[in-house]
């Protein structure tokens, strides 16, 4: 949720430096949109005669798309995954369009056997183009959620699963909520009130680099920098990710500390509360939160408020007061646990044949507990979620409430604004029928998914029904939401808190609901948030449906294949009791992803937070979400002078610490200590250079080390050729004791007996 307030943040940034170089005054005079936002940032001017759809298009935006797919995959099974977003793409293709531009042949190409000809030179890199690679781009940033599935089938659960209906689950998820988007279209992209905030940070950015720029005497062009911290980026990470990899966590505590089971769990940067950790590494930086670079300071400040608050306060009380069992647990795991302290033997409550829960296992073996970390991450979830509709309802409930009402009577009236009329009078629509036809296509496919294969995903007929309703009657009211203010509430808790209680003991049926039912509204709302930006833009509709469409499919197989085949090479991936010593195959995310399929789709909710379980108390946090930002709507109202307290966004505080327990504390330091340095003193001190390079510092440290990573794999790691044997080899921060429980009478191996 962090991200589309962050991008509101950034877009009001952006706005000051675009107020100084418009003409206001002309733009007001020309320009009848209502966003006064939208007025200042957004060009008027649209020259129809731009080629858009080119060859320089489809080969730097499928480039990017798999080349952005395929590295996040690739990472994403690592100890220290790293993100990379679009924007690395968006900058990195400009220069290279413009190489192309210099140097391919402008002579026209026919089409063998056809009456089509395309040139590879339509004349200089534009505009438009750019912007359709960096939509292609976005398609393989975005990420695959079903991969998930289909990772701890194979690699947690061992189970066998065929490549057809997993590639298929792939697509179809990807794909479902393209087929009702087009419905939407009017009220969310035509209508000038529906804004999208965050889209104007990309106009921005678009606009500065398509802006003539000269170096500076002395000085490096935008380009210039960005090589520089690639090369130095890429130089450096064959320290961290070959030959000293304790780099990422160093945790001094433990080694001064070595045999005292408090002072680790106390300074374990990985498995405790890291006091005093840091890592000398951009992946643990960047690798589960995103770059800290491109958060603001407000954002920042909410997140780390929220963190120390969580780990620092609430978990220190709960653990040490044995709260839940808690001592007989570590204190930071994402794994589930025996009432022995033992790792929960999940094949003892799963029939094997059925794949489905064992009553009378269940009832003769123990009661499935969680780490106290792991277990108030859930009662957060609940509050998070119900704190996003309370906020939105007390800060945003009138502005939204008013714009909605404008877009109706819009609708009615055929109110447009000239973005709307200059795309209704220079380019042709998409059809509907291209929606309805993805729309059937994708369902028929989704339903054999489901219902085919032998039903390897447990889902009847009736659960995809229900996922598509749910995510379809969500789309419009949540897009809305997110069109005026940013905020995207999810779904996913709802949609497992549903078929958790509808359909329990099927852990596949779990996760495949959730992913049809959360994902399918989150990619229509995708869709039409790029058909916005297309639409500010000046994208040819057709255009922009193509690329989304071609994107989608291409990035979903690459996730696929990757995942695939990194499953099938890699020995023991994601099983961290076989890996080798310093093998970074440890799937940190899809740990957590496996774990809440036992928990809400083999044990259930009825068994975890009612009185049936361990954790009925965690459905308090729903009432406290609910509540958490009364107290600052009130200050805001009482002193509306005080700027400040609107600046305490109890969303964000709250879900600040939900990278828990995927990132570990490691990664809050060392990404709040980078954020703050950067955004806080940089920002205040020397804003120029700020502005100048930040973002593109941020793209050239993230590609830097993607690079090496894939590299050293190639060449070294797939060959089980790793670093000198040595102290620093470990893909660990040498804190063995902080997984330890410290209640009496509790064994686990390579603990000290109590």
């Amino acid at each position: 949720m962090g991200t589309y307030v962050e991008d509101r943040i950034l877009q009001s940034i952006s706005l000051e430096k675009h107020h100084t170089d418009s003409n206001v005054k002309e733009d007001e005079e020309v320009s009848d949109n209502p966003i006064e936002e939208v007025r200042l940032t957004v060009p008027i001017t649209d020259d129809p005669s731009i080629p858009a759809l080119t060859f320089r298009t489809w080969v730097l935006g499928l480039t990017s798309c798999c080349l952005l797919a395929f590295v996040n995959q690739f990472f994403g099974y690592r100890q220290n995954q790293l993100y990379i977003g679009s924007v690395s793409a968006q900058i990195l293709v400009l220069p290279i369009g413009k190489l192309m531009a210099a140097t391919l042949p402008t002579k026209p190409i026919r089409v063998p056997f056809t009456q089509w000809s395309f040139s590879m030179n339509p004349g200089p890199f534009n505009l438009k183009e750019h912007v359709l690679i960096t939509i292609f781009a976005g398609c393989g940033s975005s990420g695959v959620y079903a991969v998930s599935i289909i990772t701890i089938v194979k690699a947690f659960y061992k189970r066998s699963l065929h490549a057809v209906p997993a590639m298929m689950l792939v697509q179809t998820t990807q794909l479902l909520g393209y087929g009702w988007a087009g419905l939407f279209r009017k009220y969310l992209v035509d209508s000038p009130y529906m804004w999208w905030p965050a889209n104007l940070v990309q106009v921005s950015l678009f606009r500065a680099l398509h802006e003539e720029e000269k170096r500076t005497r002395g000085g490096l062009t935008r380009l210039q920098f960005f090589l520089v911290v690639f090369i130095s980026s890429f130089a450096y990470y064959i320290v961290p990710g070959y030959l000293f990899p304790s780099l990422s966590a160093l945790s001094f505590v433990c080694w001064i500390w070595k045999d005292s089971l408090m002072a680790q769990k106390l300074g374990s940067g990985l498995q405790g509360l890291g006091i005093g950790s840091f890592g000398l590494d951009w992946a643990t930086v960047a690798g589960f939160l995103g770059s800290p670079l491109a958060t603001p300071f407000f954002a920042i400040a909410n997140i780390l408020v929220g963190f120390f608050l969580f780990l620092y306060v609430l978990i220190p009380i709960a653990y040490w007061s044995n709260a839940y069992e808690a001592k007989r647990f570590p204190l930071f795991s994402s794994h589930t646990f025996d009432s022995a302290g033992q790792t929960y033997n999940i094949s003892r409550i799963l029939e094997e044949k059925e794949f489905s829960f064992d009553q009378f296992g269940y009832n003769n073996y123990s009661k499935l507990y969680l780490s106290v970390t792991f277990a108030f991450m859930y009662g957060l979830g609940f509050a998070t979620l119900m704190a996003s509709i309370s906020h939105v309802a007390l800060f945003e409930g009138k502005t939204i409430w008013e714009m909605w009402r404008k877009t109706t009577t819009a609708v009615k009236d055929q109110f447009g604004d000239v973005h709307t009329r200059l795309m209704k009078k220079n380019y042709e629509v998409v059809p509907q029928w291209w929606f309805h036809t993805i729309l059937i296509v994708t369902f028929a496919f989704s339903l054999y998914t489901c219902e085919g294969f032998d039903k390897q995903f447990q889902l009847p007929w009736w659960g995809l029904l229900l996922a598509c309703a749910m995510a379809f009657f969500f789309t419009l009211p949540v897009g809305v939401i997110q069109a005026t203010t940013n905020m995207q509430p999810g779904l996913n808790i709802i949609t497992e808190l549903v078929i958790g209680y509808m359909y329990p003991g099927k852990p596949l049926a779990n996760v495949a609901f959730k992913t049809y039912g959360y994902i399918s509204m989150v990619q229509a709302l995708s869709f039409l948030g790029d058909f916005k930006l297309g639409h500010y833009m000046k994208i040819p509709p057709k255009s922009m449906f193509i690329v989304q469409l071609a994107g989608t499919i291409v990035a979903s197989t690459v996730y696929f294949g990757t995942a695939w085949w990194l499953l099938t090479s890699v020995d023991n991936i994601c099983d961290t009791t076989l890996l080798p010593e310093g093998s970074p195959w440890t799937c940190p995310s899809d740990d957590v992803f496996y774990n809440a399929s036992i928990i809400w789709g083999v044990v259930g909710p009825l068994r975890m937070f009612t009185n049936y379980g361990n954790y009925p108390e965690m459905n308090w946090f729903f009432l406290i979400g609910l509540l958490a930002p009364v107290p600052v709507w009130l200050l805001s109202r009482q002193f509306p002078e005080k700027k400040w307290i609107k600046l305490i966004h109890m969303p964000i505080l709250l879900a600040g610490p939900m990278g828990l327990p995927s990132a570990k504390a490691v990664n809050y330091l060392s990404w709040g200590a980078v954020g703050i340095f950067f955004n806080y003193y940089v920002f205040r001190r020397f804003k120029g250079w700020w502005a100048r390079h930040t973002y593109i510092l941020s793209a050239a440290l993230d590609a830097g080390v993607a690079f090496m990573g894939v590299f050293l794999y190639f060449t070294l790691q797939s060959h089980n050729i790793f670093g000198p044997e040595w102290w620093g080899l470990a893909n660990t921060d040498h804190c063995p004791l902080a997984k330890c429980p410290i209640a009496p009478g509790i064994e686990v191996e390579g603990c000290p007996k109590l």
